[in-house]
């Protein structure tokens, strides 16, 4: 049998959703009675096989265990509760933030809508955040300290991505030994004198779609091929792709539009850690 090959690349269209290459290899083929077929094959970077064929738990599963990196929403995910409520309860005005933040997790309406609106009611200064750290500091979700501890122990690179604050952020990092370096969260500004000024819109976790920003940003910085998004809201799940995969977590909340559209969601980190198990 003769054979013609030829590779050509494949318009970004037919993939718009991912920023990397494809390639359409086509195959030409004389039998001996003459007759010609052709065969089109579709190669798929990696990340972009992830991104169209993690249909299923099973799927979600193998990726999370052969993961370059995992990274984790914060609040109602590696801690117990949602750190803006928290800050807002502290400064007497948390029935109001709290029913935005529920909407905002939910996606019926922009992060970035949400977080101005809920600042500009809680108005807080830097004594206060300073104090509710102290006062109140943010309570680890029930196995995330051993899923990290295993996760670094397998060489797994590990990140904190939230759209909370970093102040509060790289507390929770600390006690999990994740280098602050590996924080991506918003800041608070203050004038001189310690009340609110507002805060920082440059960073991608204060826009909608920030975290799939910052998963994008890691690919490039890492070169991850495998990288895969762990958290509660709909702003972990809009990360997937970029994300290889996403695990819908509800074992302090449960979203219901995020567990519809989880391939694979658990309700505890025990979960993940009998998967690592199977390694």
């Amino acid at each position: 049998m003769n054979a013609f090959n030829a590779s050509l690349p494949l318009e970004r269209e037919c993939c718009s959703i991912l920023n990397e290459p494809l390639a359409l290899s086509l195959v030409l083929c004389r039998d001996s009675a003459a007759c010609w077929c052709l065969v089109v094959t579709l190669r798929l970077p990696v990340s972009c096989r992830s991104g169209f064929t993690m249909t299923t738990a099973a799927h979600a599963q193998e990726l999370f265990r052969r993961a370059e990196a995992v990274c984790f929403d914060v609040d109602s995910t590696v801690i117990r509760e949602e750190g803006i409520d928290e800050l807002a309860k502290f400064c007497g005005v948390g029935d109001a933030v709290t029913e935005m933040t529920r909407r905002a997790m939910g996606g019926s309406v922009s992060f970035h809508t949400a977080l101005s609106e809920r600042l500009s009611i809680i108005k807080c200064s830097r004594e206060q955040v300073n104090k509710l750290i102290t006062d109140h500091p943010p309570q680890l979700t029930a196995g995330i300290k051993e899923l990290v501890e295993k996760l670094h122990q397998r060489n797994v690179k590990v990140f904190l991505i939230s759209g909370g604050f970093r102040c509060i952020v790289e507390h929770v990092a600390s006690q999990l030994n994740i280098p602050l370096h590996h924080v991506y969260a918003n800041r608070l500004k203050f004038y001189f004198n310690g009340e609110y000024a507002g805060f920082d819109e440059s960073q991608p976790t204060a826009q909608t779609g920030g975290k799939g920003t910052v998963i994008r940003m890691l690919k490039e910085q890492y070169g991850f091929e495998n990288i895969v998004m762990i958290g509660d809201g709909a702003t972990d799940l809009e990360a997937c792709p970029p994300a290889s995969a996403f695990i819908g977590f509800g074992g302090n909340v449960v979203r219901q539009q995020v567990k519809e559209k989880s391939s694979w969601y658990v309700t505890s980190f025990g979960e993940l850690l009998k998967e690592l198990e199977k390694i």
